[in-house]
């Protein structure tokens, strides 16, 4: 195709995109669903949502996010949060560099711009664990500033309207869907046409299942719809395939206590809490000699059930243990904590890669 053909048909898909921007804002404003976030244009609010629903489902947040504004309802308070309160907060949402890097934005805030949100696209953007979506998310809600907010739901939906193969994981496609975005967007509209296509993404132009083409409002003018090939958009390269660990979890406990340990500061899960764990699947005699070795004599040992656990680019395949001590605190060499039921589930943030196990400790530990 010749150059002055592609500048048509990128033409062509602008003015397209352009007829359907009235269609989203009416039907985000008939049709948007009741969240709590939504209520007003708060923008520390939207920043807290924002960052909550990254990589977790909406019905997932509504009770994390208002416990968060509940125990930091200020930026001030965030960025003076210990970071254990903080993180024990935010137990079962993974991805903890999320909020860590929430409390160092909520310090730049604090000390740039006296504790309130910048009314800036650039300075947001310019604050740590903030991208181009999150900036154009808070801008654009918040301040009704023009600027695009491409997630996911965006992306797909933006594939199949223009039927396009383009590999939605490319930066270049992002990049070029941006640009389009904010060459439409309506300057008295902005909020409600962002999240209008996100909306849209979410409850209508859905992933992983047909598409509800029958209300969309913009059906019409899709041309996936025309040409049927809904269900083979978007093109999403295929990540590498996951590494798999093997980890053996030990419920170490005697009559009162539980034992659980830090983790490193840096790399995976840094700077959580864990019970004890191991390389690979040890049997009941590998165990024993374990015990043993860190100052423990197991009065009973009971195998638990497997678990596994995914992250974005390993796997845990785990398999568990009960053993019961004798005076664990007393007797243990390891650089450990003794916790009570009370400081498991209030104090020390376990990550959600542990659950199963979790429940299982809090079962079985006294009140």
């Amino acid at each position: 195709m010749k150059r002055n053909q592609v500048k048509e048909a990128e033409f062509s898909q602008s003015n397209n995109l352009e007829k359907a921007v009235p269609l989203i804002v009416e039907w985000y404003q008939n049709n948007k669903r009741d969240l709590p976030w939504r209520n007003g244009a708060n923008a520390y609010h939207i920043w807290v949502s924002e960052i909550m629903l990254q990589q977790t489902r909406v019905e997932a947040v509504k009770s994390y996010y208002e416990a968060f504004l509940k125990a930091f309802p200020t930026i001030e308070e965030l960025a003076n949060a210990p970071e254990e309160r903080l993180l024990k907060l935010w137990e079962g949402l993974g991805y903890y560099n999320r909020v860590r890097n929430m409390q160092k934005a909520a310090v730049q805030i604090v000390e740039l711009y006296n504790g309130q949100m910048p009314q800036d696209y650039e300075q947001i953007k310019g604050l740590s664990g903030i991208g181009n979506y999150t900036a154009g998310a808070i801008s654009s809600f918040a301040f009704g500033i023009p600027k695009p907010a491409v997630d996911g739901n965006v992306l797909r939906v933006i594939s199949r309207f223009h039927a396009s193969y383009e590999d939605i994981m490319k930066t270049s496609t992002r990049k070029h869907i941006e640009e389009e975005i904010e060459g439409i967007i309506p300057e008295n509209a902005a909020s409600d046409f962002n999240q209008g296509l996100i909306e849209l993404g979410a409850i209508v132009c859905v992933p992983n299942g047909e598409p509800k083409c029958d209300i969309c409002p913009i059906a019409k003018l899709c041309k996936a719809n025309q040409k049927s090939v809904q269900m083979e958009l978007p093109v999403k390269k295929k990540a590498k395939d996951r590494r798999i660990e093997k980890r053996t979890i030990l419920i170490i406990k005697d009559e009162e206590k539980i034992a659980i340990q830090k983790r490193p500061e840096k790399g995976l899960l840094a700077g959580l809490y864990e019970f004890p764990n191991l390389e690979g699947h040890l049997t009941r005699k590998q165990l024993i000699e374990y015990a043993k070795s860190i100052g423990m004599m197991p009065v009973r040992i009971k195998k638990l059930e497997n678990a596994k656990h995914i992250f974005s680019h390993v796997e845990w395949h785990m398999t568990g243990y009960e053993i019961i001590v004798d005076e664990l605190e007393k007797t243990c060499r390891m650089d450990m904590i003794f916790a009570d039921k009370k400081e498991v589930m209030g104090k020390y943030p376990i990550p959600t890669a542990f659950s199963a196990y979790t429940q299982y400790a809090l079962s079985i530990m006294e009140n």
